[in-house]
């Protein structure tokens, strides 16, 4: 499991289940398909910035929702997309939230709800 992610071309993605069975997609890793005209580094930062939120019987759920290359603004804007993204996943949205805490990686978490 050292990939996060990976691309293939067209021609490729029809042959990867076949090839390498379920495995990929079990682990949410099937590849995205990657077009002859399509910028690799912009697939590869699409890729890379996408957050997945896995529901399971967990209590507690951490995600990345910036890095320090971004704005406060564009910071601000991920993480209400991800928070609003994360309440309408679950049944009972804004009532299955008790707390919500943002943290930095070195820093202290700070609550934004509860």
């Amino acid at each position: 499991a050292s990939f996060d992610g990976f691309l293939a071309s067209q021609v490729l993605i029809p042959q990867i289940p076949r090839l390498l069975g379920p495995g990929l997609s079990k682990a949410g890793k099937f590849p995205v398909l990657c077009g002859g005209s399509d910028s690799l580094e912009a697939k590869v930062t699409d890729l890379r910035s996408q957050v997945k939120f896995q529901l399971k019987k967990v209590l507690c759920l951490g995600v990345a929702v910036g890095n320090v290359g971004m704005t406060p603004d564009e910071l601000r804007q991920n993480t209400v997309m991800s928070i609003n993204f994360l309440v309408s996943l679950l049944k009972k949205n804004w009532n299955n939230v008790k707390r919500l805490h943002l943290k930095s990686t070195m820093g202290k978490p700070y609550t934004i709800y509860g």
